[in-house]
């Protein structure tokens, strides 16, 4: 069976690629003119943790996404055009990733880190919702999937996607009160879908 989704792969290969190099730019070396010694660009390096953090996280949830989507294209073989359109959901929401990037950079240790920390978990909630439904789309027809791909492999996608929404939802929720909570479960989080993605192996009939 001829795969006809290589141009949908390659074009979210390159939004990917964008949109995880655009993080960088949030990251701002100091103005030569205020740093005079070591010891200034030191201290200006430590109050920028929070640019760091941000961009690790941001960096390490895009790259387990191009993973992931990766894995599930793996198992489509035709398209029509909801997975095209579900396929550029999830497209649009990788790009807004670097906007809540920002904004747990610069506002994370301040009085407003629970409105930039729900916005930055927010943000990975629909795009959770996104690839339940691609995954949802396509499975919905079998003739669009691998020609050899079993029903237990199907549900097993399904599950692995469909068991992170909880997780995320609880961290959106708790990011109102406890944001650096909310934070460590979205790190939890990164660890799963590592993980989770290495386990989703398809069984042959």
């Amino acid at each position: 069976m001829e795969k006809e989704t290589v141009r949908i792969e390659n074009f979210s290969d390159a939004v990917f690629a964008i949109a995880i190099t655009l993080l960088v730019l949030d990251l701002h070396a100091p103005d030569t003119s205020a740093i005079k010694n070591g010891t200034q660009l030191l201290t200006f390096l430590k109050g920028e943790w929070t640019s760091y953090l941000a961009f690790t996280l941001s960096f390490f949830s895009i790259f387990i996404m191009w993973v992931n989507h990766h894995k599930i294209f793996k198992q489509i073989y035709s398209r029509n055009t909801a997975i095209m359109f579900a396929n550029g959901l999830i497209l649009f929401l990788v790009t807004a990733v670097s906007y809540p990037t920002a904004l747990l950079a610069r506002f994370f240790e301040g009085e407003a880190s629970n409105i930039a920390v729900a916005i930055y978990t927010g943000i990975f909630v629909l795009i959770n919702l996104s690839y339940n439904l691609l995954w949802y789309t396509a499975s919905s027809n079998k003739k669009l999937l691998r020609p050899e791909i079993t029903n237990s492999a199907i549900k097993k996608i399904r599950n692995n996607y469909l068991y992170g929404l909880p997780t995320y939802l609880i961290a959106f929720a708790v990011s109102f009160q406890y944001p650096a909570f909310a934070l460590v479960i979205s790190m939890t989080l990164l660890i799963f879908w590592a993980v989770s993605s290495g386990k989703i192996k398809m069984i042959q009939e």
